[in-house]
């Protein structure tokens, strides 16, 4: 894939997933914010019915307070006044019409004590009672057969006595209000009232959450509370109470939820968690396509390089052997059995070396697949490592260089395959010997700690930096220093070395500075 589409996908898909993210997060916020703005109008409407209910209950004991006294007085005092009357006479029909509309008072002449005022004076109140009473009466008119005779025959009568009108009903609750100005808020009110009253309205709205209330005055609480309310903290809701016949009043009925913002957020969770899992399983597919878009990008130049350094490394014994074959078929060294024997081995070498190759690639599939059979005995590890040096030790001398083996383990027997770890140090050795730019200088450790042996092997080449150290154990991974062929290999040593330390259940791992050397540290449990 081409580099600057590779990066502009990649752009593309980070602001698609932004996009989707900031969406979501918008969505749950103004989910909560109309939940919110709705919770705040049914709360609002429910202190207003609450407010107006403790009114009506207040007016409504004493009413009856009031016709309860008027039934023990018995019979009041009536007084009728301003009776209005009306009559009419009709000619055609001889019908005289006579209507009256007077007003009835009744004095019950009841003691102040009915308000129970604080002061606790005798002097007395007057409580009457007003009514209107209406009369209509139809008449007619006869004369006797004598002609002299005269007589009014009522033909239609009724009379009605009921209340006074809304104005009569007004002034009297001005009164009432008036007077209950003077009386202490929690005589008017009781807790335990406001708290059944609260409850029933919010079960009503289906709001189960748990809630503080406070009747204030001018801003000062009064005894009508409950016991955790708080002026300040939490959002509070607000309503008049108490409101006298001009809509005024110094009371209001506070009402808060400590939990308000986990009731609101619980009202939305369902859609909320959809939501966010959703979004989540977006990111991690997300996460894993870019991962896999470079894992895939990285794989492909890794590949590339290994094809190439697979390509160099089969050239130059392939070409050897062509020129050992060309050498042979020559009449004059054909006849020369030295010679021949020579370029035969040459031959065979170089065959090795392909065949070495082939085998170290096939191995780390096999590895890769689990079909690899690696059976294990009770080996010494410091034969092994003998047996490693031994292999190494003629191309190091010819470079001018050392390997020293300072076996200091107390114990060093495992249970491995020997032909394996042998490679395993091999592989090491044969590293530290390539990527040294000067004569090998390399020295090989042991200890025990606790119940493991430490292999270490330590070189003074070039060294690693800290991002090759994090690959260095990847298969195909290597380091260049220029020319992609200037170090022979194809990547699989080191990967090899860690399956085969993974599967004896061991540890491998290095410390390196550039330009100071490596170390590498092969930790396996002891018998």
């Amino acid at each position: 894939m081409n580099k600057k589409l590779f990066v502009l996908l990649v752009i593309l898909m980070s602001l698609s997933l932004t996009g989707i993210i900031f969406v979501q997060v918008y969505w749950i916020r103004t989910s909560i914010n109309d939940k919110e703005e709705q919770f705040s109008r049914t709360v609002t409407d429910i202190l207003d019915k609450v407010a107006g209910r403790v009114e009506m209950m207040e007016m409504k004991d004493y009413s009856d307070r009031l016709a309860s006294l008027v039934d023990s007085i018995g019979q009041p005092k009536s007084t009728q006044f301003r009776n209005f009357l009306f009559v009419d006479r009709d000619l055609n029909s001889d019908e005289i019409l006579f209507y009256s509309h007077g007003i009835l008072e009744e004095d019950y002449n009841i003691t102040s004590t009915f308000f129970d005022n604080i002061g606790g004076e005798d002097d007395t109140t007057t409580f009457k009672n007003y009514t209107s009473k209406r009369t209509k009466a139809v008449f007619k008119e006869e004369y006797g057969l004598d002609g002299k005779s005269y007589s009014l025959t009522p033909i239609q009568r009724a009379e009605k006595i009921g209340g006074l009108s809304r104005i009569d009903k007004a002034a009297w609750e001005d009164v009432f209000m008036e007077y209950a100005k003077t009386r202490p808020i929690h005589k008017r009110v009781s807790n335990q009232e406001l708290e059944l009253l609260l409850s029933q309205e919010l079960k009503n709205r289906n709001i189960d959450i748990d809630y503080e209330y406070g009747v204030y005055s001018q801003g000062y609480p009064t005894k009508v509370r409950s016991k955790k309310f708080k002026f300040s903290g939490s959002k509070m809701y607000k309503a008049p109470i108490f409101k006298d016949s001009e809509g005024f009043t110094n009371f209001s009925l506070l009402l808060t939820f400590p939990k308000m913002k986990k009731f609101l957020f619980r009202s939305i969770t369902g859609m909320a968690l959809l939501s966010l899992i959703f979004t989540l399983v977006i990111m991690i597919a997300y996460s894993s396509a870019i991962y896999q878009l470079i894992r895939q990008k990285q794989i492909s130049e890794i590949k590339s390089d290994f094809i190439n350094n697979m390509t160099h490394e089969f050239k130059t014994p392939i070409a050897t052997i062509n020129l050992a074959v060309e050498a042979i078929r020559n009449p004059k060294a054909i006849e020369d059995k030295e010679k021949v024997l020579r370029y035969l081995g040459m031959i065979r070498d170089e065959n090795k070396r392909m065949h070495a190759q082939v085998e170290n690639v096939l191995r780390i599939s096999k590895l890769e697949k689990n079909q690899l059979d690696i059976s294990k005995d009770r080996v010494d590890v410091h034969d092994i490592i003998g047996d490693a040096i031994a292999h190494v030790e003629l191309i190091v001398q010819d470079r001018g260089g050392y390997v020293n083996a300072h076996l200091e383990a107390e114990r060093s027997e495992i249970l491995a395959n020997d032909m394996h770890m042998t490679n395993v140090i091999v592989n090491i050795l044969d590293n530290a010997i390539k990527y040294s730019p000067e004569p090998p200088k390399i020295d090989v450790y042991t200890e025990v700690v606790k119940n493991n042996i430490i292999i270490k092997v330590q070189d003074q080449g070039a060294g690693m930096s800290k991002a090759v150290l994090k690959k260095v154990f990847e298969k195909f991974y290597r380091e260049h220093t220029g020319d992609i062929h200037n170090v022979k290999g194809h990547g699989l040593g080191l990967a090899y070395v860690k399956r085969i330390t993974d599967d004896h259940q061991g540890e491998v791992y290095a410390e390196s500075e550039k330009g100071k050397g490596s170390t590498f540290f092969i930790k396996l449990p002891l018998i």
